[in-house]
């Protein structure tokens, strides 16, 4: 059993009646928990599904699939996840095409004909998970004669990459690497990952989705570390507010977009005045957001980096580095880079590292990440100081060419988001017959502020050199996101479709 397996099985061993997790106002307890997972772990064991085996989950967020994820992780099988909130034909190509062994849901998925029947064709081991019930867990389908891919040994997670801009891709976690990202979380808490299991009075407010990496992520944080959670289905502004009220938490962890829209519904300050510290990580954080928020809140705001492919996290603040820089001249940075991951910047043509403040390719070397000893090249356009604090600038591989002309969308966003009334703006690339490609752009207004389309593109012909304009801008009320609440480009480039037929 791995350290980190050892330390979720011990803090649900201490006291089985204690709370662990709120969900719609309903506490469940360590043993309720528990015993969804003794449960699994006979039907598995019953059935044949070994340590090693794919398992995919419909993942909500309840307190049953929380037990899914930590029995799968910790009996040392993979999660392949799967996201129920898919529109349904999506999500029946994926059951038929992963070669999965076995599919675990909520009843309340299971009921959905066109899931039932897609298991059946591909002829994997259905296993439903009835909440509330005395015996929570039952073979639905039995397994049929299908063609699988069991083989994961040493994978924690088979997972999707977020789709922001473009086709997702499923990333497999090595256990190893799974269990390292989790236990050097702890250094963010002033913990140590080899302080024995406790429990420990705090409620943490867990609203990732399950289908994102953040949202397994947090969970095994959050239960490692001894502490309640109060388990959100998805960011809400009303249920946030209310899970802050009911359970006064220091800390709290949030997208960027989260902070806007806290700021967007004029939420009172003393709602809010419990928080020490706000993280926000999965996208970039405008300063000058971060900013506002903490102006009129008085909560830090603190950064983190990291991706699925790099098993998580690779920079972020602490309160202690946030108190060392106060007067902003680290303003913008993504945090420092975390203990045992070495981070350089390198040239983007050339691959030779360039100097401390010069913009490049960002390469990141660490125990978890390849073979533990190469450099692995992302593509994000960063630059690091002395003190290696990182600066996210951007992406390499989003540049839009029109024409023979490079158009960086950061740098129309940020243009487009100097306008007093757009709050937030995206731009991506549409194909054209004579240039080869152009950006098109939306935006969001600010509440009680409007700007029309054509009076922005006039707005932004002042700010931007011609061929960086936007062909056409559309008003949004509000993006279409990804589950971790990041703007779904492929979702967006439809609205765009049918003008440009």
């Amino acid at each position: 059993m791995s350290k980190l397996s050892a330390l979720v099985r011990g803090v649900m061993t201490l006291e089985p009646a204690a709370p662990a997790i709120d969900f719609h106002g309903k506490w469940y307890s360590w043993g309720d928990l528990t015993a969804v997972m003794d449960g699994l772990s006979r039907v598995f064991a019953a059935e044949g599904v070994a340590p090693g085996t794919r398992v995919g989950g419909l993942l909500r967020n309840t307190p049953e699939i929380a037990a899914l994820i930590l029995e799968l992780i910790t009996g040392d099988r993979c999660v392949v996840t799967l996201n129920p909130l898919m529109p349904e034909d999506k999500l029946i190509t994926e059951i038929e095409a992963l070669q999965l062994p076995v599919l675990v849901a909520l009843s309340e998925d299971w009921k959905r004909e066109g899931i039932a029947a897609a298991a059946k064709k591909a002829g994997l081991l259905g296993i439903e998970i009835v909440p509330g019930a005395a015996d929570p867990v039952r073979v639905v389908i039995p397994r049929g004669e299908g063609s699988f891919r069991s083989d994961a040994e040493g994978i924690a997670i088979e997972m999707l990459t977020s789709g922001t801009t473009g086709t997702p891709k499923r990333i497999p976690l090595k256990a190893k690497n799974f269990d390292q990202m989790i236990l050097d979380a702890a250094h963010f808490e002033n913990r140590s990952p080899d302080d024995p299991p406790k429990l420990r009075s705090g409620v943490s407010i867990l609203n990732t989705p399950f289908s994102h990496i953040g949202g397994i992520f947090g969970l095994f944080v959050c239960l490692s570390a001894g502490r309640k959670a109060c388990m959100l289905d998805r960011f809400q502004v009303e249920t946030f507010v209310d899970a802050l009220v009911r359970h006064r938490p220091p800390t709290v962890s949030a997208p960027p977009s989260a902070l806007r829209m806290l700021l967007d519904a004029n939420v009172p300050a003393e709602k809010l005045s419990s928080l020490k510290v706000f993280r926000t990580s999965t996208a970039p954080l405008d300063p000058d957001l971060a900013d506002e928020f903490q102006d009129k809140y008085g909560v830090p705001i603190l950064q983190n980096y990291g991706a699925t492919e790099f098993a998580g996290g690779v920079a972020g603040w602490t309160i202690g580095d946030h108190r060392r820089f106060p007067n902003g001249e680290k303003r913008g940075s993504v945090g420092k880079m975390n203990p045992g991951v070495d981070g350089r910047i390198v040239d983007q043509q050339s691959g030779e590292p360039v100097p401390y403040g010069t913009p490049g390719l960002l390469e990141l070397r660490a125990p978890h990440l390849g073979d533990g000893k190469s450099w692995v090249r992302t593509t994000d356009i960063a630059r690091m100081d002395e003190d290696q604090f990182l600066w996210i600038m951007g992406r390499a591989d989003n540049a839009i060419i029109r024409g023979g002309f490079k158009v960086i969308p950061d740098d129309v966003v940020r243009a487009m988001e100097s306008h007093p009334a757009v709050i937030e703006a995206c731009v991506l690339a549409m194909p054209d017959p004579r240039l080869g490609q152009v950006p098109v752009a939306a935006y969001r207004e600010r509440s009680g502020q409007q700007v029309g389309e054509d009076e922005l593109r006039a707005y932004l012909r002042e700010k931007l050199t011609a061929y960086q304009v936007p062909v056409r801008v559309m008003r949004l009320q509000e993006f279409p996101r990804t589950p971790s609440m990041k703007i779904s480009q492929p979702e967006l480039r439809k609205l765009f479709e049918p003008a440009a037929a």
